[in-house]
């Protein structure tokens, strides 16, 4: 199971002949939900909406409501962001917290830029150790490196603070070389592509702005075609629109 946010154009809902007014853009919350097998990847369902990180969690507690989770290993993938892993170990309290590596790894990235220079030999050497090392779950040995560093400057002492911070809240979410063994993704990929079909291709359209109602509508019908309950939704939707004797 993996969270994400998605951030699509919104704008203020007005009438036909007033100017639209200032956009801006949101947060679409979403996750998905998929079985990983040996040689392939079973989608079970995605959803997005534009909303808050409350709504988001009941949204999700329903899907989670409906799993046999006692059946099945969970895995939790998900970046930095404290509202997502709030709301999947509530939902899926057994879950093994996995943080995702390409996220993580961009923080070694950013660091090793601003203390050696971009692509300096010196930086590429410190982020493949130090990539090598949080692989095996050393976290404790490369936060000690980290403050024995002396900085560059300013900006590369903030980096490096910001760092030490990140990998110490998300300690007990670096363990890839045991994800890889047990069998579990260690990649989001599976949310940041259903941000990209289900939000991105279609709300990120050249000079669209959405209102909140409508983008969620959108959003809406997009889910159930990739959840494959669109004719389901359909007939519902027409069956309760139907004039009543």
């Amino acid at each position: 199971m993996a969270a994400d946010g998605a951030h699509v154009p919104t704008r203020v809902k007005a009438k036909r002949n007033e100017k639209r007014g200032t956009g801006r853009w949101q947060e679409a919350k979403g996750f998905r939900i998929y079985l990983l097998g040996q040689d392939r990847i079973v989608h079970l369902a995605s959803w997005h909406q534009i909303q808050n990180e409350e709504q988001f969690g009941k949204d999700l507690a329903v899907v989670a409501s409906r799993i046999p989770q006692h059946q099945v290993r969970i895995g939790l993938l998900g970046d930095g962001a404290e509202w997502l892993w709030k709301h999947m170990t509530s939902c899926f309290p057994k879950g093994r917290q996995i943080l995702d590596y390409y996220h993580c790894a961009e923080h070694i990235h950013k660091v090793a830029k601003v203390q050696y220079g971009e692509n300096s030999q010196q930086a590429l050497e410190w982020v493949e150790s130090t990539v090598c090392r949080l692989f095996f779950a050393e976290v404790n040995s490369v936060v000690g490196g980290l403050r024995r560093m002396k900085p560059k400057d300013s900006e590369a002492g903030e980096e490096i603070r910001k760092l030490i911070g990140y990998l110490n809240h998300n300690h007990d979410r670096i363990h890839y070389q045991g994800d890889r063994i047990g069998g579990y993704p260690i990649g989001s990929g599976g949310i940041e592509s259903a941000n990209k079909f289900i939000c991105h291709t279609r709300l990120k359209r050249s000079g669209a702005w959405w209102v909140k109602e409508t983008g969620n509508e959108m959003l809406r019908i997009r889910c159930a075609v990739y959840n494959g309950t669109y004719d389901k939704v359909f007939v519902r939707y027409k069956n309760a629109n139907l004039p009543h004797d």
